[in-house]
């Protein structure tokens, strides 16, 4: 590398410097005793719905591709994580220099084979030694599903639990007996639904939701991805039936379902 590279390297390197060093102040001044009220009221644990909400707000830029917006989102985010930070110093627990530094050296620890002299062929044998590197991380977990965390949304924690049981040999042998298992858990809800009975039918539904999403791990899809673009699809359509009874002076409430149905058909050849 010429010294002008390296010289623009530093440059660079001093300005992220520079720049995180001033957010944090700026945190620190919000936090202060003439800070914002609102900001000075939070603690550690006031502000996890709002974290969990900025992280749905970043899925859904980048499900959309929007740049700025997930230039946007991003700087929400790492707005949480400072702030549980500074609060974090503030309680006497740990700084934000202290967060970084443990996960630079995870990330190291997880690496061996570009930080370290471990050798591997493909992405697969990188995962499998990451796993393993995982699992004597945490020899004290008396389950193979300990720290899966218990707020994930209800999809992704199902297809964890699933992934976690997969690689400890608790599986199906194919995509096949996956769908088997669908048409099994369909028929027992068809049951239930017959019965009335409406704490089998609940039962039965998990049940069912449960064996799609493990269908769709053995066929690489996301089901979490695949509800969110099916979410987006039903909103586009829906509301192609607002705007074009709208448009004809028309309402939802006054329009009859095969009507809608048909709105519901012509939304769906557009692109």
């Amino acid at each position: 590398m010429c010294k002008n590279n390296i010289k623009a390297q530093v440059n660079e390197n001093n300005n992220i410097c520079k720049s995180f060093s001033e957010f944090i102040k700026i945190i620190k001044t919000l936090r202060s005793p003439k800070g914002c009220p609102w900001d000075r009221k939070q603690n550690l644990y006031s502000l996890k719905n709002h974290f969990i909400e900025e992280a749905y707000e970043l899925v859904d830029a980048l499900d959309n591709r929007d740049i700025d917006n997930i230039r946007e989102e991003l700087g929400d985010l790492l707005l949480h994580i400072v702030i549980h930070s500074v609060i974090a110093e503030e309680d006497g627990y740990f700084n934000i220099n202290e967060v970084i530094q443990e996960i630079s050296e995870k990330l190291i620890r997880r690496h061996p084979h570009v930080f370290a002299d471990t050798k591997v062929k493909n992405t697969a044998e990188v995962m499998k030694n990451w796993e393993a590197i995982k699992s004597d991380e945490g020899k004290k977990k008396k389950s193979v599903l300990d720290g899966i965390p218990k707020g994930l949304p209800s999809v992704q924690h199902s297809q964890k639990l699933q992934k976690r049981a997969s690689k400890k040999g608790f599986d199906w042998n194919s995509a096949e007996d996956c769908l088997k298992k669908v048409d099994e858990e369909y028929d027992e809800l068809k049951d239930a639904i017959k019965s009335g009975d409406k704490s089998d039918i609940q039962h039965e539904l998990g049940d069912a939701l449960f064996a799609l999403i493990n269908l769709s791990r053995f066929l690489e899809i996301d089901a979490d991805e695949a509800l969110r673009n099916v979410n987006k699809r039903f909103t586009k359509r829906f509301t192609h039936i607002e705007k074009s009874l709208a448009e004809k002076g028309c309402s939802l409430e006054k329009t009859s379902l095969k009507e809608m149905e048909a709105l519901w058909q012509e939304a769906k050849k557009e692109k």
